[in-house]
């Protein structure tokens, strides 16, 4: 509109004026690069540590649903095919074959890279799983037998061994951690099974959780991968691998620009400790704590400035963490030096703590930050959650309603009605329908053990840690809740009574 509206010498100073008052502050100091004129120089001594890798699986016909019932015909009745399968069927039968169970070779086709020139191979085990032979194919069509070193499902990395007559061209770890939103990346691998293929693209995002497992963290990147891609590297512009080529979001199963990729710092350590540990498995660090999302209403009733970390809903008794002195209702906000910004990041940082090692742990406890010091344990180790504590006295019944909960102190019927393990804590007896309590998901027979981190042992308790909150000016009460076992932590508003 500026170009219509605005005429001649005076117009032109007074449009380029309006537009640097639109620019953000700094913006010439924040100015994009130009792009490279090419990748051919980066390509040419990349593709050499990229290779293929083909396998092969050997299935039953049954195993896939192929396969009609013995002797029973799939075409129609008289049709030239129906006589041929008869026919068939037939002739396997006098020869004692069962033709419901004939195999056949499987064959898939994925990406890897040398890590190693002594011949290392790394690539998502969803490449490998399952296979009866792999071969691995190297730039110069060389076709090398491989063998399994050592896979982690958690993390869909594998590593396989070739033995070549000559030290291999190997790609070099980059820190991923690095990486920029917006930075240019590279991607070879062999999509649709045609052989070495590049493409180029951005780093579109970073620590995205796609539900592929429990440590997702993956890169996105716009450079186009497909099928067949899976297992090859991610390479940023000075050559080094900053991410495994992993899985696409695609409702057609071709690139739409939207590719994840393992990020590296997290493959090296799974890499080496597949390579190097005695048993070629990945030895994970272990907390002991079941953790929860720490929503605005709980981090408001816990005293937090926003919703961070990762509330801890029990602890395993014995675990690292009982160990070293957390408890249920504190706030994990720093693990070994690393922020922790939402419950999904925890998970990732304990597993990549090495087994006996000693980390800071910052929590959040009563409205107030302390430093721990816990020894990790190894998650192979871990024993099941602590029971329950042993179970009091019942004490008479005192039956209250408030926000939208009928409670009850735990009496002999109401154990038995609700099937409760113990007489700890004040049970659930009804939720008002459409309440805060109801659309936070409390149902009858859930028991709440403590109030704003104190133990609860009437209804008449809450109603006191109720009063209390509202005299502090607080806007919700924190409740820890159990349920058939599982505890977690729910905030209810204090508008209601």
């Amino acid at each position: 509109m500026l170009s219509l509206l605005l005429r001649g010498r005076r117009g032109t100073a007074v449009a380029a004026l309006a537009l640097m008052l639109l620019l953000p502050a700094g913006w010439h100091s924040a100015a994009a690069r130009p792009g490279p004129d090419g990748f051919a120089d980066l390509v040419a001594q990349l593709l050499p540590s990229v290779v293929n890798i083909s396998t092969t699986e050997t299935i039953r016909s049954e195993e896939q649903g192929e396969a009609p019932a013995p002797g029973k015909s799939p075409f129609p009745p008289g049709s030239p095919f129906d006589q041929f399968f008869k026919n068939f069927f037939n002739h396997n039968a006098e020869h004692g074959e069962d033709p419901s169970l004939q195999l056949r070779k499987a064959t898939s086709l994925g990406s890897g890279f040398i890590i190693d020139p002594s011949g290392y191979v790394v690539t998502n085990n969803h490449v490998i799983e399952n296979a009866d032979t792999i071969t691995v194919i190297l730039h110069d069509n060389t076709d090398l037998k491989a063998t399994v070193v050592g896979r982690d499902a958690k993390t869909d990395i594998a590593v396989l061994k070739v033995d070549a007559k000559e030290p291999l061209a190997a790609a070099a770890w980059g820190d991923s951690d690095k990486a920029r939103v917006g930075d240019w990346v590279l991607a070879i691998g062999n999509p649709f099974g045609l052989g070495g293929s590049v493409t180029a693209g951005i780093l579109s995002a970073r620590q995205r959780d796609i539900n592929a497992g429990p440590y997702d963290d993956f890169l996105q990147t716009d450079a186009p991968i497909n099928r067949g891609n899976s297992g090859g590297p991610m390479f940023n512009m000075n050559g080094r691998v900053i991410g495994i080529n992993t899985a696409i979001f695609s409702p057609s199963g071709g690139s739409i620009g939207i590719g994840f990729a393992i990020p590296s710092n997290l493959a090296r350590e799974v890499v080496d400790e597949l390579i190097h540990e005695p048993d070629h498995t990945v030895h994970r660090g272990w907390l002991g704590v079941r953790i929860q999302s720490v929503t605005g209403e709980i981090a408001e009733s816990l005293g937090l400035d926003k919703a961070k970390g990762a509330l801890v809903a029990s602890v395993n008794a014995g675990g690292p963490a009982q160990k070293g002195g957390i408890e249920p209702g504190d706030v994990i906000l720093i693990y070994d030096g690393k922020p922790v910004s939402d419950l999904r990041q925890l998970p990732r940082l304990v597993a990549e703590s090495r087994a006996g090692s000693t980390v800071p742990v910052t929590i959040w406890r009563k409205r107030r930050r302390e430093v721990l010091q816990i020894v990790v344990g190894r998650l192979a180790d871990s024993p099941k959650l602590a029971a329950n504590e042993k179970a009091k006295e019942p004490t008479p019944a005192d039956r209250v309603t408030t926000l939208g909960l009928t409670l009850s102190t735990i009496t002999p019927a109401l154990k038995n009605e609700f099937s409760l393990g113990n007489d700890k804590g004040v049970v659930v007896v009804a939720v008002v329908k459409n309440s805060p309590a109801a659309e936070k998901g409390m149902q009858p027979g859930d028991v709440i053990i403590e109030a704003s981190q104190e133990d609860v042992a009437s209804a008449h308790d809450i109603l006191g840690k109720i009063d209390a909150a509202r005299r502090a000016g607080r806007k919700s009460i924190l409740l820890l809740v159990e349920r058939q076992g599982d505890l977690r932590f729910v905030a209810l508003g204090l508008d209601q009574s």
